[in-house]
């Protein structure tokens, strides 16, 4: 039942950047066969922002599609209805169309249907994405532009151009740009499904260097 008692109140809509991405979520969740209250709780949401995403109403930043799609079991391009030629390995720099979600602009850098999702990704200064998240895999980044500020447990570090990061993703970290113009970086992480999925800690306040 995808009904969310007391969540009566609708949200006007917004002026789409990810227009088809509300059905796709509604589909997959179902066809993994998750209630809406249990997928949110996987996803580290409520059942009323799934419930809106789903509808239209939100539009999921960079960090809830890859929170949705390690639920789900999928990509992040399958969310957004991409669908690069699988078996070719050459990913085309003109195949890969920039999409903005909160503030975060990324492009594919991987094929889909992998075991490891690449992402290039440009880190706003500021953000209400930069949680900290804990979820199973493993993450690795590599700085192209700009300066990055990574938590990591307790530790704080800061990288340069060039500078990368390889981490367990169980370790509590967050990501942020370090520099008011933003960072570049190549992202990778691995695709894991696990009833734990992905858990988010704190209350998503701004984040700045």
């Amino acid at each position: 039942m995808d009904h969310v008692p007391g969540d009566t109140s609708p949200d006007p809509a917004p002026s789409g950047v990810l227009p088809d991405v509300a059905p796709r979520l509604r589909a997959l969740r179902r066809r993994r066969g998750l209630t809406l209250e249990a997928a949110a709780q996987r996803a580290a949401l409520s059942p009323a922002h799934l419930s809106r995403l789903e509808t239209g109403n939100r539009q999921p930043s960079l960090p809830m599609l890859l929170a949705l799609s390690r639920t789900y079991g999928t990509t992040v391009s399958e969310l957004l209805g991409e669908a690069p030629p699988e078996r070719d390995p050459v990913v085309r720099a003109d195949r890969s169309e920039p999409v903005e979600a909160d503030g975060w602009i990324y492009r594919q850098a991987g094929g889909a249907g992998r075991a490891l999702q690449c992402l290039r990704v440009h880190v706003p200064y500021a953000t209400r994405a930069d949680i900290v998240r804990v979820h199973p895999g493993e993450e690795w980044i590599h700085v192209l532009e700009g300066r990055v500020r990574l938590a990591l447990g307790e530790a704080v570090h800061v990288l340069d151009p060039g500078d990368g990061a390889h981490f367990d993703s169980l370790t509590p970290h967050r990501i942020g740009a370090a520099t008011p113009g933003g960072a570049e970086l190549l992202f990778v992480h691995t695709l894991l499904q696990s009833p734990v999925a992905e858990l988010c800690l704190g209350d998503g306040a701004l984040h700045r260097g």
